[in-house]
């Protein structure tokens, strides 16, 4: 297990014993097994950025304090400078990068995601609530929605709802970074 992952699972842990829920309300909440919010717990399975989302909704925190442990303290603007937003990484192949978590109240979350070509083949497709648009900045991606397949370049954008399965694939055996933002419910 590496080291972010335990510490999200211990911070989740944490917020779970101080919203006085059990292990089962929370899986109740979410709508998953016990058995599987108990392996995100304990740090034995990635969780998905989006259970993440669903979780901090559970608890009524933002986001970054599930990320980070620190709670967002600005109210007027975030200024993230290159390679120096908040980073994680929960997929195989796919390293996510927060840029606006130190924002209070955000209405939506801007992520910078690079996903490597290799390491993502066998990624599990997600879905979450909300709305989704990824504008590709390097590279190409093959976006997955429900068994439909839309491959888009640098400079193509797509706009989606996330309640449907999906997922997004790095080809032609190179890098692919692209800007994501989630609109939350």
């Amino acid at each position: 297990m590496s080291e972010t992952i335990r510490q999200i699972a211990e911070r989740i842990r944490e917020m779970r014993d101080i919203s006085a829920l059990s292990g089962k309300e929370v899986a109740a909440k979410l709508g998953i097994p016990l058995e599987t919010y108990n392996d995100y717990e304990n740090g034995v399975t990635d969780i998905p950025v989006s259970m993440l989302y669903e979780l901090a909704k559970v608890f009524e925190v933002d986001f970054t304090e599930l990320l980070t442990g620190l709670s967002p303290r600005l109210h007027n603007y975030c200024l993230v400078k290159k390679g120096e937003g908040v980073e994680v990484e929960r997929y195989k192949g796919y390293k996510f990068q927060s840029l606006a978590y130190n924002f209070v109240n955000k209405k939506v979350e801007p992520l910078l995601v690079t996903v490597e070509p290799e390491e993502n083949k066998k990624m599990s497709l997600v879905a979450h609530p909300g709305q989704e648009f990824n504008y590709v900045l390097e590279g190409k991606i093959k976006v997955i929605l429900a068994g439909h397949e839309v491959e888009i370049s640098e400079g193509d954008s797509i706009y989606f709802d996330p309640t449907i399965p999906h997922g997004q694939i790095a080809v032609d055996g190179k890098q692919a970074k692209f800007l994501t933002v989630i609109l939350h419910d």
